[in-house]
């Protein structure tokens, strides 16, 4: 984590965009911290909020759409031949697939959350052959509420970032969780006021 914070003081915003592409592509870089220690950083004054809210999405959108095309592209006999290069084991592939068929798109959203699945969804998306402008919202929704989510939860810490990066990434499965069910509510009070307006 000291090498990334290198990174991160020396680089900025590049350097945020290029490590969290890489990251979701499954190199291993921790995508929570990393948000989150940015988020540190713009509650010192270092950076925008709104500009590295900007840089996370796209630096994630980058990396699920790198993830998706090669998934399309090459397919999975490659992905199972060498993906372990990238962490992708072919017992991972296996399990991401199986959660993939069960869950479907929803997947994508959710799987931001958890790691190891993060990486996968969008490999998973490319291989079944996911229309792109359908993968591309459900990916661009899981990138806006992951991003935000962990870039709020970095800000609001500031300068203690440091002490709850190993509580984070143990909850990121249940804050993703969280996130989805409070945007589920969300949505469906507003279906139900809608209706009652028409």
């Amino acid at each position: 984590m000291t090498e990334i914070m290198v990174y991160l003081t020396q680089y900025g915003y590049i350097a945020l965009f290029v490590l969290l592409a890489l990251g979701i592509v499954g190199i291993p870089v921790p995508d929570e911290t990393l948000i989150a220690t940015f988020g540190g950083m713009v509650a010192r004054g270092h950076f925008h909020f709104t500009v590295a809210l900007a840089v996370t999405f796209m630096g994630s959108m980058t990396g699920m759409m790198i993830s998706y095309t090669l998934g399309r592209v090459v397919g999975k006999p490659l992905l199972e031949r060498y993906g372990k290069w990238i962490r992708l084991t072919p017992e991972r592939l296996k399990s991401a697939e199986a959660w993939f068929k069960r869950h479907g798109t929803f997947s994508i959203v959710i799987g931001y959350f958890i790691p190891g699945l993060r990486h996968l969804s969008s490999y998973m998306a490319g291989i079944s052959k996911l229309p792109l402008g359908r993968y591309a919202a459900y990916a661009s929704l899981g990138a806006l509420l992951f991003c935000t989510t962990f870039l709020l939860i970095g800000h609001s810490v500031g300068y203690h970032w440091n002490e709850i990066a190993v509580m984070m990434e143990r909850s990121s499965i249940r804050i993703g969780i969280l996130v989805t069910v409070l945007l589920a509510l969300t949505l469906a009070v507003a279906g139900l006021i809608w209706r009652r307006k028409r």
